[in-house]
């Protein structure tokens, strides 16, 4: 049973959310103190989270970035702003995916289910990738480089996996953008570039500069060594 937590203050949205998710098996609990949003998260220890966007206190932006200084767990944000910029910067503060309001409950299920399935079933995987001395742990989504060790979210493991298996191959944006969001609606190809220069940016505090290379218009790659 997974367990899912709510961080909306929508009365109404949290008791629908609520039934019909536990209906469907899960195991939900919404928050009370928007003021204590994280002593929440650690007593429940959610396997996924819906984040409302406007919340009191501080928004769903904040505690998004307070979730992912201590965890990797999927996020997903539901916001009645559903312009592009929002949906980049969700994206940039660590969020899985976003939800505009007003939404069918299916399609949130959907998106839950496809978050859940893509999140916790590579770690059944134990296995490693290798390349040009950086290791990336298939199991727990971490990444090390000589004696650095660094923990990924999910999408930035998901890019450096798929980049890892297709080392020395260019993997088009295309591909990328599907296997990251798993879904037929348009996907603003900012939002992978936002992505893949997080990556990058994570990879530095460990030490691996240059690992992934772009080529514009197409995609991106990993050489399997230094050219």
């Amino acid at each position: 049973m997974y367990r899912i937590m709510l961080v909306e203050d929508d009365a109404t949205i949290v008791d629908i959310l609520s039934r019909q998710l536990e209906k469907w098996g899960y195991l939900v609990r919404a928050v009370q103190d928007f003021d204590r949003v994280m002593e929440e998260f650690r007593e429940f220890q959610p396997q996924l989270v819906l984040m409302d966007l406007s919340l009191p206190f501080f928004n769903g932006y904040y505690w998004c970035t307070e979730i992912r200084k201590i965890s990797r767990v999927p996020v997903l944000f539901l916001s009645s702003a559903s312009d592009d910029m929002n949906l980049i910067m969700a994206i940039n503060m660590g969020a899985d995916d976003f939800i505009a309001k007003p939404f069918k409950f299916e399609v949130v299920l959907a998106k839950i289910q496809a978050i859940i399935r893509r999140t916790y079933d590579f770690g059944r995987d134990l296995n490693t990738l290798n390349c040009r001395g950086v290791t990336l742990n298939l199991g727990d989504g971490v990444v090390s480089f000589g004696e650095e060790k660094l923990e990924l979210s999910r999408n930035e493991y998901k890019i450096l996996e798929i980049l890892m298996k297709k080392k020395g191959n260019v993997v088009p944006r295309e591909d990328l953008i599907q296997a990251l969001w798993d879904t037929e609606e348009f996907i603003d190809e900012n939002t992978l570039t936002v992505n893949v220069a997080r990556l990058r940016q994570r990879l530095k505090q460990i030490g691996v500069e240059d690992l992934i290379s772009t080529r514009k218009g197409v995609g991106y790659l990993i050489y399997e060594r230094t050219v």
